[in-house]
């Protein structure tokens, strides 16, 4: 119990400072990382379109079902509270009634269009493909990542790809995530429209980064898609959601998102090394 509680006050600390250097204008330019917090109930912070879609989405969607909870409630106690001879001690000879059920079959069924058109429009949204300016080839192993930018050659007509792996406990620096650091972290442009081509070379997979929304299925044999539009740069962690093996668990993912011309001298490093 007080393992919990200190752990509680930790985040509420954690969540007070990162609330209170949002607000400091000498800081504006860090760039934290997203990852998931102890004890952390709800979503990490949106950085692409459709993250912060799903985020009003739950949002919206979780307005209703309180209102539809709270009413099933009151009327499950009502209705255990008069069964009893003791308080309805001559039962009624109702059996049906139009009005009712109408209102009853009406009613949900006009929540549930309410519900349904934000959420088709939600979901056509994700799996929207737009001309990319960016291509990036993500490939699952066994248990790692690796990564291909085929839009950029070398002389020799190579490509940039480099493997990444998690980093053991050892290996880590201050400041660095335990079991979600790598050691060679997927550079990617804000503001640009980004194609990931997802497959696996051995088993199934599943690319997961909650704070762009995307979560997408490695396959063998199969070419995965998905868009994304990052908003904002930062570091996003996100780690492999298919059950892979037994370092299921080990294979993280690390995305440095970072301005158009930090992500240009980017490549120019890489296509020069």
């Amino acid at each position: 119990m007080k393992f919990r509680v200190k752990m509680l006050l930790k985040c509420t600390m954690l969540a007070v400072a990162a609330v209170l250097f949002s607000l400091v204008p000498s800081v504006s330019s860090v760039a934290f990382a997203d990852a998931a917090l102890p004890w952390q109930m709800g979503f990490q912070d949106p950085a692409s379109p459709i993250a912060e879609g799903i985020i009003r989405f739950h949002h919206d969607l979780m307005f209703v079902m309180v209102f539809v909870a709270a009413f099933v409630a009151w009327m499950m106690v009502r209705i255990v509270y008069h069964f009893d001879h003791t308080q309805n001690p001559v039962p009624s000879t109702v059996v049906h009634g139009t009005v009712i059920e109408i209102v009853w079959t009406l009613l949900p069924a006009r929540i549930l269009v309410v519900v349904a058109v934000p959420s088709f429009a939600l979901l056509y949204s994700v799996d929207e493909a737009t001309d990319p300016a960016l291509t990036v080839k993500v490939i699952g192993h066994q248990w790692y990542w690796s990564y291909e930018y085929s839009d950029y050659n070398r002389e020799d007509g190579s490509t940039i790809a480099f493997d990444s792996y998690m980093l053991p406990e050892d290996e880590l620096t201050e400041g660095q995530l335990r079991l979600l650091e790598v050691d060679h972290r997927i550079a990617l442009p804000i503001d640009t429209h980004i194609r990931l081509i997802i497959t696996a070379a051995d088993v199934l997979h599943s690319w997961t980064v909650p704070s762009f929304g995307v979560k997408r299925d490695a396959c063998p044999g199969r070419l995965n898609q998905a868009s994304l539009f990052i908003t904002r740069p930062g570091v996003f962690f996100g780690q492999c959601s298919e059950i892979c093996g037994v370092n299921h668990g080990f294979m993280p993912i690390a995305v440095e998102a970072m301005s158009l011309e930090n992500y240009v001298t980017w490549v120019e490093s890489h296509l020069s090394a």
